[in-house]
């Protein structure tokens, strides 16, 4: 393996090693590129002793030395070659343009871009061109028209993760304007804001006959974001196909292509349209459509090579903090390994992502262990909405009324009506009272 256009190999870490040149080239470069430190420039691996400690002072340097903040635009990892630890550094293009080394300004001596294998100074005249086409619009350069925001939702994710907000919270996460006050971002993160997100569910394979009808949004994007793939989660049961030989399982969509395909969606939407992402459920498919074509400088074809230039790098850091997006470019990948290119449609103004339900024929919905096992009989009189409540108890036997009527969107007292018919016909039964759990039966 050699040096390429986006491959740079560092034998080492150390203060000569001129890593923010080679960040600032990358972020320059319209693909992005990755920096490997621990390999030579002969492509063998050298190897590091502290990969922790190096990491750490990595992540440090891209993001107290460059500007603008490549915060959001790169990922730093560990990695294994020829069995000895290495560091691999992701770098996505940013939109931004120019970046350069905050010690030597919007200069030549500061800013500089791929070029072969190499990071060469960015002569003045292109600098000034890409610092006149900057993006303006960038949803953290707008300031929020709603400055009384709290944030007690996006405090108990980060809490959760182990990694609590402190008092400067709204500075490291970038959720100011230059003027100190809060941006678009820190509205779409707040507890309250007018962000509608719907997902609607029909019966049928066209709009006609709307069935469901469901908010997720004026609330965190975070929250949002989270009640959005439980309720898909929750409509992705396993269909069941029975052979001559045996019993074939299989979700109605690809959990990972699913779940990339949502994250994508809230990640990349241009939410200076004001227009959040959709997502529709028909009975041969689903659909996610999210607003703004692609970004400029990415043609289709750097897309589905996963090559990355974050619409909303503010999102995509606070998503990477919470452990919702993983590397940068990686979810494109996933899910053209279980759905292929034909699902994507492109236009100037909308992405839309479209996933075929599974074509195998359902006898029943095996929703795993001893209800997976009990297919036919009772289970194939119950409803679709039974069958998710056995779901919802398969994952959880103390669950509430209030907590399944929350996740199926209907009130309690239908809620109660479904629990009893299931008693009756012996696929549940209460243990230990008020306080007890639920027991599947079958």
């Amino acid at each position: 393996m050699t040096e390429t256009n986006r491959i740079e190999y560092k034998q080492e870490l150390t203060k000569e090693v001129d890593i923010e040149k080679e960040v600032v080239a990358f972020l320059n470069y319209r693909e992005g590129g990755i920096i490997y430190i621990g390999i030579n420039k002969t492509g063998r691996t050298i190897g590091i002793a502290d990969v922790d400690g190096d990491m750490l002072k990595l992540k440090d340097r891209i993001k107290n030395n460059i500007l603008p903040s490549a915060l959001g635009l790169f990922d730093i990892v560990a990695e294994e070659h020829d069995g000895k630890n290495i560091i691999k550094i992701i770098v996505a293009g940013g939109s931004e343009k120019p970046y350069f080394k905050k010690k030597y300004g919007m200069s030549e001596r500061g800013a500089f871009i791929r070029s072969g294998t190499a990071a060469e100074p960015m002569p003045q005249k292109m600098i000034d061109e890409l610092f006149a086409k900057r993006t303006r619009n960038s949803i953290s350069k707008i300031r929020s028209n709603r400055q009384e925001l709290s944030f007690e939702q996006l405090k108990i994710y980060y809490e959760e993760k182990g990694t609590p907000l402190n008092k400067n919270f709204a500075v490291n996460l970038e959720l100011l304007t230059e003027n100190k006050e809060f941006n678009y971002v820190a509205y779409l993160m707040a507890d309250e804001n007018s962000n509608s997100v719907k997902l609607a569910k029909y019966s049928g394979d066209n709009r006609v006959e709307l069935i469901e009808n469901q908010e997720y949004g004026y609330c965190s994007l975070i929250k949002a974001t989270n009640n959005i793939l439980n309720k898909l989660e929750l409509e992705n049961t396993t269909s069941t196909k029975i052979t001559s030989k045996e019993r074939e399982s299989q979700r109605l969509w690809n959990p990972v292509a699913l779940r990339e395909a949502v994250l994508n969606a809230f990640v990349h939407n241009d939410y200076t349209t004001e227009v959040p992402p959709k997502f529709e459920i028909f009975d041969n498919r689903i659909e996610i459509t999210s607003t703004g074509g692609l970004p400029d400088g990415l043609s289709q074809e750097d897309f589905f090579e996963g090559y990355s230039i974050p619409r909303n790098k503010g999102i995509m850091r606070i998503y990477k903090d919470l452990e919702l997006v993983e590397q940068l470019g990686s979810g494109v990948p996933r899910i053209l390994e279980a759905y292929g290119r034909d699902c994507f449609k492109f236009s100037d103004n909308f992405l839309r992502m479209t996933f075929p339900k599974s074509s195998s024929s359902v006898i029943g919905s095996a929703i795993g262990g001893a209800i997976g096992g009990a297919i036919g009989g009772a289970i194939e009189d119950l409803t679709e909405r039974q069958l998710k409540i056995l779901e919802l108890i398969k994952a959880n036997n103390k669950i509430a009324y209030r907590e399944v009527a929350q996740r199926l969107g209907i009130n309690n007292s239908a809620i109660q009506a479904h629990f009893s018919t299931l008693k009756e016909k012996g696929v549940i039964e209460r243990i230990g009272g008020t306080r007890g759990y639920w027991k599947i039966t079958l």
